[in-house]
């Protein structure tokens, strides 16, 4: 046998004893996991060493019991650093109009309210946003304008409104 089959065999022989472990010591199975995975790959770097071990499975229980101590210094560190900063200020509750716009957006088509955010909050070209969704430039202004005016409809403004103010918008940008 290789040294490869050596490692394959004793990886299958142990992985779930030792993640069960390192569940154990951790309370989280992804961080299990993670540990795991690091004590394999050091094992795998030192196979040699590690493979003529009395007990190759206890190396690796040292392992991951020595990462998971790391872990929860790294955890408790960033837990007293985090108490040490002054508290952030509290964010400003959004105003009434943003929450109508939002409730408002929440009612268009999927299609319409995309286009409407990469249009105007990520300042994306119709061309743009037609590469990105795979849609026509044609359905792209369609969105575009039915969109703006199911907003309008739902703000309460008349959808003639928008579609001017939409237009204005493409002029200033076409004339940048």
């Amino acid at each position: 046998m290789t040294g490869t089959d050596d490692f394959d065999a004793f990886y299958r022989d142990t992985s779930r004893r030792l993640t069960r472990y390192a569940f154990g010591l951790t309370g989280d199975a992804g961080a299990a996991q993670d540990l795991v995975q690091e004590a394999y790959a050091r094992a795998w770097q030192r196979w040699r060493r590690v493979s003529g071990y009395e007990d190759p499975e206890a190396w690796l229980r040292l392992v991951v019991n020595r990462l998971s101590t790391d872990r929860w210094r790294r955890v408790f560190r960033r837990r007293a650093h985090d108490a040490a900063q002054a508290p952030l200020p509290p964010a400003p509750p959004p105003s009434e109009n943003t929450v109508l716009l939002v409730r408002a957006m929440r009612d268009l088509p999927p299609a319409h309210r995309q286009a409407l955010v990469l249009h105007y909050l990520m300042d994306r070209t119709i061309a743009e946003i037609a590469a990105e969704t795979g849609a026509s430039t044609g359905t792209v202004k369609s969105w575009l304008s039915r969109g703006r005016a199911g907003l309008a409809v739902a703000l309460g403004a008349s959808p003639g409104e928008t579609e001017t103010a939409g237009t204005n918008r493409e002029g200033a940008r076409r004339a940048r």
